[in-house]
C-alpha cells in the first residue's frame, strides 16, 4: 500500500475516533448545560454545609437545574447559593429551596418545593424561603452531652 494511502486512512481513523470521543464527553459528561437556556436565581441559607458546586436542583424529584456558584454573603453572614434553573421552568416568589441529603450519608442537593403565587422569579431574583440541611454531626453532639441523653 502507498505510504500517503496508509496516512490518510490513519488520519481519516483519527478524525473519526476524536469526534467520538467529543460526543461521548457532551452527553455522558453532562456538558448540556453549555448549550439550554437558563436563568439564575440566589438563594441564602443558613447553612450550606456538604453542599457542592454543581449540585443538583430538583423539582418534584427532576432535575430542573444546578448549583453554579456558593459563596457567603459579608452583609448578612449566611452561604449565598446561585442556581441555574432550566429557562422552560418557572419558579414561583413564594417556592421553598431545601438543602437535602440523597440517602443517609449521601450527596446533597437542593429541591424546590413550589408555592402557590402567580407571580414568577426572574433572572436575578431571590428565593426568600430557604431550609438548610439537617446537620447530624451537631445533633449527635448535643445527644451525647447532653444532661438529660439517659
Amino acid at each position: 500500500m502507498n505510504e500517503n494511502k496508509r496516512n490518510f486512512y490513519v488520519g481519516i481513523f483519527v478524525i473519526i475516533g476524536i469526534l467520538c470521543s467529543g460526543y461521548l464527553i457532551i452527553v455522558m459528561g453532562d456538558l448540556s448545560v453549555f448549550f439550554k437556556d437558563r436563568y439564575t436565581v440566589h438563594g441564602y441559607f443558613s447553612s450550606a454545609s456538604g453542599l457542592k458546586k454543581n449540585a443538583v436542583v430538583e423539582l418534584a424529584g427532576v432535575k430542573i437545574g444546578h448549583v453554579s456558584a456558593i459563596s457567603i454573603d459579608t452583609q448578612f453572614l449566611v452561604a449565598k447559593v446561585v442556581l441555574d434553573i432550566d429557562r422552560k421552568i418557572a419558579i414561583s416568589e413564594d417556592s421553598i429551596a431545601s438543602i437535602k441529603t440523597a440517602g443517609i450519608i449521601g450527596e446533597k442537593y437542593i429541591e424546590i418545593l413550589p408555592g402557590g403565587s402567580d407571580t414568577v422569579l426572574a433572572h436575578g431574583d431571590d428565593i426568600e424561603n430557604t431550609e438548610s440541611s439537617l446537620d447530624i454531626e451537631s445533633l449527635i453532639r448535643k445527644f451525647i452531652f447532653s444532661e438529660n441523653a439517659l
